[in-house]
């Protein structure tokens, strides 16, 4: 028997090339020589192997404003989903020369793989964790010289400097009655060196990041607590040859709780737990091809691993693979992911390296089709 399910996903698949093969003339908007003005709209399917709530749905609209003026630049993007809206970085900024550079406001933490560490539209378990495509506010520090690069920054707190509010991009530590935390300074250093061996490109780097976390009691959490410190350091490996690429990335935190062996972070307006201390291993492998299939230009194709290792009573190791291509047609930029996971947030996990009494696996089917302008 075919069920409602089936169909949908089937009628989809019939007219994902439809959608695909859209003719575009839309295009930037540049309202001066220095201003621009660009953004996306983005269509989401999701099919769970956990529920039968699949369908086809909006998933975004952002709008992105971008400024340079001889040695002045600034940037931002705003964006817009279903259930909330919420900002995604805003800065300006100094180009001192053609090496160094300052930027103040939200912007990007230079943290290990840079300026991600995935290929897929649901990146690694570092962005779940807060690794990973995290924007805070605060200032940074950029001097890049094509073969080295060095980053150091600080951040006063998250982009709105408000841990009980969970509606936002960027996984930050949460306020919750059960562990009722906020980020309240952060340090991060970070170097890369760039080389060519036998035509194969490689970028080596290590990452540290200091936190310091306040205590902010909710109405019905505990009256007094302690403020905690946190650290977490990386180390990364990227190999590019041809159109292969391989991302490496080895990363330990430890945010010293005293109670019990969890925090909580949000996003997206939801609160969840993760162990207070683990190990992260990513494995990434991608193909990119260049296609001339009416509109489609290029397929990249990749498979990125990443596993979170966390023992002690209560915690267990959280496991994300990500199978899939990214679609480039003109101004059309989609993805085609089958992700599997094992207890790990989003794919139907309690959270991440926590054991809540069911660590199965589970799997979902992801397409996303964005027009970017």
């Amino acid at each position: 028997m075919i069920t409602s399910t089936q169909t949908r996903l089937a009628l989809l698949l019939l007219f994902l090339p439809l959608i695909l093969f859209l003719p575009l003339t839309a295009s930037g908007v540049p309202v001066t020589d220095e201003l621009d003005l660009g953004g996306a709209v983005r269509v989401n399917y999701g099919w769970k192997d956990y529920d039968s709530n699949s369908k086809l749905e909006f998933e975004l609209f952002r709008l992105d404003v971008n400024y340079l003026d001889d040695d002045l630049f600034a940037s931002a993007q705003y964006r817009w989903y279903q259930d909330m809206d919420v900002i995604h970085h805003a800065y300006a900024g100094y180009q001192f020369n053609d090496e160094q550079s300052l930027q103040l406001g939200v912007t990007q933490v230079p943290f290990g793989l840079l300026p991600y560490g995935a290929h897929s539209f649901w990146f690694s378990a570092n962005y779940y964790l807060g690794f990973e495509d995290d924007f805070d506010a605060g200032i940074h520090w950029k001097y890049d010289n094509d073969r080295w690069r060095f980053d150091l920054a600080y951040f006063l707190n998250d982009e709105y400097g408000d841990g009980s509010r969970y509606e936002r991009y960027s996984f930050d530590v949460a306020v919750t009655d059960s562990y009722p935390y906020e980020e309240a300074g952060q340090v991060n250093a970070r170097v890369e060196h760039s080389f060519t061996l036998d035509s194969v490109k490689h970028k080596l780097g290590g990452s540290v990041q200091y936190s310091m976390l306040d205590f902010t009691p909710t109405a019905q959490s505990q009256e007094a607590g302690e403020d905690i410190d946190g650290i977490a350091t990386s180390l990364h490996w990227q190999l590019d040859w041809n159109s292969w690429q391989g991302q490496l990335q080895y990363l330990y935190y430890d945010y010293e709780v005293e109670a019990g062996n969890r925090i909580a972070l949000s996003a997206f307006a939801y609160p969840f737990e993760i162990a207070s201390s683990a190990e992260l291993l990513t494995v990434n492998l991608s193909k990119s091809t260049d296609v001339d299939w009416g509109p489609i230009t290029n397929l990249n194709c990749y498979n990125d691993f990443s596993q979170v290792l966390a023992s002690g009573e209560g915690l267990e190791d959280s496991i994300q693979n990500v199978t899939g291509c990214a679609i480039s047609a003109g101004k059309f930029y989609s993805y085609i992911d089958w992700i599997a996971g094992k207890n790990m947030w989003f794919i139907n996990g309690p959270g991440i390296g926590i054991d809540n009494g069911s660590t199965r696996w589970s799997s979902r089917l992801n397409i996303n089709i964005g027009l970017y302008f």
